[in-house]
C-alpha cells in the first residue's frame, strides 16, 4: 500500500536551521540537501536546511516546487542508480535535512527571519550560470531585491545591521554555480552593490573580515524527477512522493577559497564520509571538470537535439556525436589544461564513461537550460585558451557555438528554456542570408554574454561556416561534413 508522504506518516527529526538554501530544484535537492541529511545521521552535524526560491514566479500558473514540498512536509527521496566496481549499485534515501521552504516574493517575513537569525551560518546557492550578474541598478530595497547579488548584499547589510557588526555572525556563502570563480564572482559584486548604493565602509570591512565566500566545483548527474518510471518507484519505496529525484551514485563537492578553513568547520561533510574536498583554490579540478564534462555536454546538447536524439545515452549511441565529442575532449579541451597530460586522459576516460551509464535518463532539454550563459563558462574558455596558448581555432568549440545558434534560430521549432530577451533578441535579428552579420550581432552587440569572443580573431567567421553548413546540409549532414575535414 502506497502512502502518503509526511510528518503523519513519517518521523522527521527537527534540527536548528543553520543554511539557508537558494534553490529549490533538483540538483540542490540531490546534492547538497542530500549530503547534509547523511551528515545529521552520522552525528557530525546538527543543521537544518531553509530553502528559499530565488526567481520571481508573477504569474504562479502552476503547482511550484514550494507548494509540493510544502504538501511532503519537505521530504522526498533521492534514488541513485549506477555501476560501482562493475556491478548495478542502487542506492535511495529519504531525506529529511529540509526544516523549510518559503517563497521570499510572496512571504518576506519567513525570509527575513532566517537570514536575521543567530543560529544561521551558511548560504548556499544554485541560481544557474545566469543568476551571478551584476545588474546596476537593481533596488537593495525591494523585498527581495532581484538578483541573487543584490538579495545578498541586502541580506548581509540587514544582518550587520541587526547585529551591530558582531564579527560571529557574518556567514560563510557557498556558491553551487558553474560559473569560473562563483563565490569569487559573488563577492565582487556585493562589494560592487555596497559602493554603488553607498552602505559604507563599516559594512564593507565586517563583508571582507567575517564572510567567507568560496569558489566550489560540484559534480553529479542529476536528471531529476524520474516521470516515466514513477509509478514502479513509488510502489518499490511504499510513499506517494512526488518529488523523487534521480541521480548518479558519483558526487564531489570540491570548496575553496581564503575562508576554506573557516567552512570546514561549520560543513564537515568529509567527516562523513562524503566526497567532499577542502582546498586553498579549486582552480585545478574546476578546469578539469567543468571543461571536460559540463563542457562536454552543453557543447553535445544542441547537436544531438537537432538530431532527434532525447537523452545523454541517446546521443552517445549515435556514432558521429560520439567520436565529435571524444575528438574535442582529446583534441582542444585537455591540451589546454595545465596538468600532467597522461593522467588527464585517464581522468577525462572515467568523466565520459559516465555518460554510458544506463541507469541515468539525463535527458538532453533539461541540460539545455540557460545554454547560452553555460557555452560562455562551460566552452569559451577552451576557444580562448587554444587560441592565446597555441594560436589555433577550436573548430569543435566553433562548432558547437554554432550548433547552439541554430537551435535557438527562429528555424529551429525549438523553445529554448533561456532568458527570453536573450532568446527574442537572436531570432529577431537573424539574417540568412548574411550569417557573419548576425554571428557578430549576436556576438559584439547584444548584451547576452559578458565576453566579447571575437577577441579571437576567426571565431566568427568559423562559427559562421558552420551556420551555413547546418542551414544547408542539417545538422546530420554539416556533422558528417566536419568529421570529413
Amino acid at each position: 500500500m502506497i502512502k502518503q508522504l509526511n510528518k503523519s506518516t513519517v518521523e522527521k527529526v527537527g534540527h536548528p536551521v543553520r543554511i539557508l538554501q537558494f534553490g529549490e530544484g533538483n540538483f540542490l535537492r540531490a546534492f547538497v540537501d542530500w549530503q547534509i541529511d547523511i551528515a545529521n545521521e552520522k552525528g557530525v552535524m546538527d543543521a537544518g536546511v531553509a530553502v528559499c526560491q530565488p526567481i520571481i514566479d508573477p504569474e504562479h500558473k502552476v503547482l511550484g516546487m514550494i507548494d509540493l514540498m510544502h504538501k511532503q512536509d519537505n521530504m522526498y527521496h533521492v534514488y541513485l542508480e549506477g555501476v560501482e566496481n562493475k556491478q548495478p549499485k542502487k542506492d535511495v534515501r529519504l531525506v529529511k535535512s529540509v526544516m523549510d521552504s518559503f517563497n521570499p516574493y510572496v512571504d518576506y517575513a519567513t525570509y527575513e527571519r532566517y537570514f536575521l537569525s543567530p543560529e544561521l551560518k551558511i548560504t548556499i546557492s544554485n541560481t544557474t550560470e545566469a543568476g551571478i550578474r551584476y545588474e546596476e541598478g537593481d533596488d537593495l530595497t525591494a523585498r527581495p531585491p532581484k538578483s541573487y547579488p543584490a538579495k545578498m548584499t541586502a541580506l548581509l547589510y540587514k544582518r550587520f545591521k541587526h547585529f551591530g557588526g558582531d564579527p560571529a555572525k557574518g556567514l560563510c556563502i557557498i556558491c553551487c554555480e558553474l560559473i569560473e570563480n562563483n563565490g569569487s564572482t559573488l563577492h565582487e559584486y556585493v562589494i560592487k552593490h555596497a559602493e554603488y548604493h553607498k552602505l559604507g565602509q563599516e559594512f564593507i570591512d565586517w563583508v571582507e573580515k567575517n564572510c567567507h565566500f568560496c569558489d566550489t566545483l560540484v559534480d553529479r548527474i542529476v536528471p531529476g524527477f524520474p516521470r516515466e518510471q514513477i509509478d514502479e518507484i513509488k510502489e518499490e519505496i511504499g510513499y506517494d512522493d512526488n518529488l523523487v529525484v534521480k541521480a548518479e551514485l558519483y558526487h564531489l563537492w570540491a570548496i575553496g577559497g581564503p575562508g576554506y578553513k573557516e567552512v570546514m568547520k561549520e560543513l564537515p561533510l568529509d567527516k562523513a564520509g562524503l566526497h567532499v574536498i577542502f582546498m586553498p583554490s579549486i582552480k585545478q579540478f574546476r578546469d578539469k571538470k567543468v571543461r571536460i564534462l559540463n563542457g562536454s555536454h552543453t557543447g553535445m546538447v544542441p547537436i544531438a537535439l537537432q538530431m532527434g536524439c532525447e537523452t545523454v545515452m541517446d546521443a552517445f549511441d549515435t556514432p558521429a556525436i560520439e567520436k565529435f565529442v571524444n575528438d574535442m575532449v582529446a583534441e582542444e579541451v585537455i591540451p589546454m589544461i595545465e596538468e600532467d597530460q597522461t593522467e588527464l586522459k585517464k581522468f577525462a576516460a572515467g568523466i565520459l564513461e559516465r555518460f554510458y551509464n544506463p541507469f541515468i535518463k539525463h535527458m538532453l532539454r533539461s541540460i539545455s537550460l540557460n545554454s547560452l550563459s553555460k557555452w560562455e563558462a562551460r566552452n569559451y574558455p577552451t576557444v580562448r585558451d587554444n587560441w592565446f596558448k597555441a594560436q589555433r581555432i577550436a573548430e569543435h568549440e566553433c562548432f558547437t557555438f554554432a550548433a547552439l545558434m541554430t537551435l535557438y534560430s527562429p528555424k529551429s521549432g525549438f523553445e529554448p528554456d533561456d532568458t527570453k530577451e536573450f532568446v527574442e533578441y537572436i531570432r529577431a535579428n537573424w539574417d540568412s542570408a548574411d550569417i557573419e552579420a548576425t554571428v557578430t550581432k549576436i556576438v559584439k552587440e547584444s548584451g547576452i554574454f559578458t565576453v566579447d569572443f571575437s577577441e579571437v580573431p576567426g571565431f566568427i567567421p568559423a562559427v559562421a561556416g558552420y551556420v551555413r553548413d547546418i542551414e544547408a546540409l542539417g545538422m546530420e549532414g554539416a556533422l558528417a561534413k566536419f568529421l570529413k575535414n
